[in-house]
């Protein structure tokens, strides 16, 4: 019996060769997933509350595939690597490492010019990297922890509280998240850090 999973709206669903990728091979339902990817999750969010990382470190594609390697590696064969397919959501698989580059840029720019305040440039680098939807799966959780390691290690502010539960489960909490973000998709980031610091 291989891995079925059920999707719930704004989840990327794991192609057959991806699913190859699960390392816990007793692994069979949604729910075990979620539980196992969760521990690795915690384990990772452990790793960056031991070090502070500076923002050179933080805005360099290494920090970022790494990251993805720490919250999903003991799960994941492919943990920390650039998707291979193409999926409903993100850029081309072929434009991730060049929007990946832009992202980066971007942040950098931002930051040096002060173009906007430490809770929205966070968002707006963690909006982008969801945009670009970088990874297989885990894009939105990624993204969220990158923002918080952004906030906390360089701007000594608090992370973000993410609306106090649990996004990954269907309910008001992610129905909120995910119209913050579609609003995002427009330009419009007010939602979205409302919700972040909610």
């Amino acid at each position: 019996m291989g891995l079925e999973l059920d999707y719930i709206d704004g989840q990327t669903p794991i192609d057959e060769d991806e699913k190859k990728g699960l390392k816990i091979k007793t692994i069979s339902t949604r729910g075990e997933l979620d539980e196992f990817e969760q521990k690795n999750i915690e384990k990772a969010i452990a790793w960056t509350i031991r070090k502070k990382f500076s923002i050179e470190e933080i805005l360099s594609e290494n920090f970022i595939l790494e990251v993805h390697k720490q919250m999903f590696g003991v799960v994941w064969t492919w943990a920390g690597i650039i998707r291979k397919t193409n999926k409903n959501i993100g850029v081309d698989k072929f434009q991730i490492p060049m929007e990946l580059r832009n992202v980066l840029d971007d942040c950098k720019y931002w930051i040096d010019h002060a173009g906007f305040p430490p809770d929205e440039i966070a968002i707006r680098f963690k909006h982008r990297l969801v945009q670009t939807h970088i990874f297989p799966n885990g894009n939105g959780r990624h993204s969220r922890l990158c923002a918080d390691i952004l906030i906390s290690d360089g701007f000594n502010r608090p992370v973000f509280t993410w609306g106090k539960d649990s996004i990954s489960k269907k309910g008001e909490t992610r129905n909120r998240y995910l119209n913050a973000i579609y609003k995002a998709d427009q330009g419009i980031y007010g939602p979205l850090i409302e919700f972040a610091k909610s």
